[in-house]
């Protein structure tokens, strides 16, 4: 494929806000986790993002008013990201610039507050909330776009904890297609109650915080966060600075199960080794792949599995779901960052609170932090219902 070039990007999660912060935790090894106090709700651990609730939206109208669109708007106040934007609104017009955004529970919690004070007699919420600009799937871009001034077209990808990794895909396909010049990408999921009691009514919901690759993991800690960059073709914009490049992806959906993956891991080997083919590139040429690695037993085997049946033990890899916890939809941006972050500061980290490596894994797992030059990084995300994607990013 052409490879297309990142321009700017920004980030929030657990472990701060823009990638400064986020480089000096993986550095440090100090996790985002801790104990769960959401709403009463007191199962496992959380990745929170530190003053969320008491965020004001900078920009967009009252009806955007939620947790999620909160930590998109606090995402764009970093890294320079909404001057970037603007620069780019400037070069191509606001009609060239696109919105390709993902996220699997949108501003859910506040269609949760809204039941919780529905009118007995008419059985409607009361009037302050808007469905449209908080709950629906479809507010994410719509107030990125008011907020930041773009007039292109807007897309949301909810494709479970692989949505802001496909987006890229989608964005990637807008942009060859002509349909625009320029493209946010990224996404954004909030803490609810939904999710939190969803998941450990599955079992999922580790007591203490994620170990993912550990031999005793437990499930996972979900986190909240957001996080987007801008995409454009390569020397469209010539003045522009290039954070990373695009250079592969791979996407499969093996439909397998609901809620569990393929055991025999077909669909993940299938997007990984399409990245690599799509990138030219052979697996030895991958320095670094930041796993899924949800920190579940059947999950965490799986991509074990299929990460050594594509590399062998020659690429080290790690899960940074035990800095940030998982969080679904907004994963796979954060992890880019992440990727982003590493190959800036030639730091690989490794798996977060592993007593002991799972000892039938075969791909070669780290589980402390190394200091190496990173020029080339894999990140997989695998979501519900058999979707996976696999992303491959260059140093500039």
């Amino acid at each position: 494929m052409n490879p297309l070039v990142l321009t700017a990007g920004t980030v929030v999660s657990a472990i701060g806000n823009g990638l400064s912060e986020q480089g000096a935790a993986l550095k440090a090894r100090r996790s985002g986790l801790s104990p769960c106090d959401f709403f009463g709700i007191t199962t496992g651990y959380v990745g929170r993002v530190p003053g969320v609730e008491d965020h004001v939206l900078t920009r967009g109208s009252g009806e955007f008013v939620c947790r999620n669109n909160a930590l998109a708007d606090m995402a764009c106040q970093q890294d320079g990201f909404d001057h970037a934007v603007q620069e780019a609104v400037a070069f191509y017009g606001a009609d060239r610039v696109a919105v390709v955004v993902g996220t699997s529970t949108s501003g859910i919690l506040s269609a949760e507050n809204a039941y919780q004070e529905v009118d007995p007699q008419t059985g409607f919420p009361p009037p302050t909330f808007h469905q449209a600009g908080t709950q629906d799937l479809f507010s994410l871009p719509r107030f990125l776009a008011e907020r930041l001034g773009t007039k292109g077209p807007l897309l949301t990808v909810s494709n479970a904890c692989a949505s802001s990794s496909r987006a890229f895909v989608d964005a990637r396909h807008w942009l060859e297609a002509g349909v625009c010049d320029a493209v946010i990408v990224g996404g954004a999921d909030s803490l609810c109650r939904m999710t939190l009691r969803g998941f450990a009514s599955l079992g999922l919901v580790s007591d203490g915080p994620t170990r993912p690759c550990d031999a005793v993991r437990a499930g996972i800690s979900i986190g909240e966060g957001a996080g987007f960059v801008l995409l454009e073709r390569e020397g469209a914009r010539p003045e522009a600075p290039v954070l990373a490049r695009l250079t592969g992806y791979g996407v499969s959906s093996d439909g397998y199960h609901m809620s569990s993956p393929d055991p025999a891991a077909r669909g993940a080997v299938i997007a990984m080794q399409d990245a690599l083919k799509l990138a030219h590139l052979a697996p030895g040429q991958i320095d670094y792949i930041n796993l899924h690695g949800t920190g579940t037993l059947v999950n965490d085997a799986m991509e074990d599995q299929a990460v050594s049946a594509v590399f062998g033990k020659n690429v080290p890899c790690s899960s940074t779901k035990g800095w940030t916890g998982h969080t679904l939809g907004a994963s796979g941006i954060i992890e880019a960052m992440i990727s982003i972050g590493l190959m800036q500061s030639g730091l690989i980290p490794g798996c977060l609170n592993v007593t002991q490596l799972d000892p039938v894994f075969q791909s070669a797992v780290l589980t402390e932090n190394e200091n190496r030059p990173v020029r080339r990084v894999m990140s997989n995300a695998f979501g519900f219902g058999g979707t996976n994607c696999s992303l491959i990013f260059e140093a500039a």
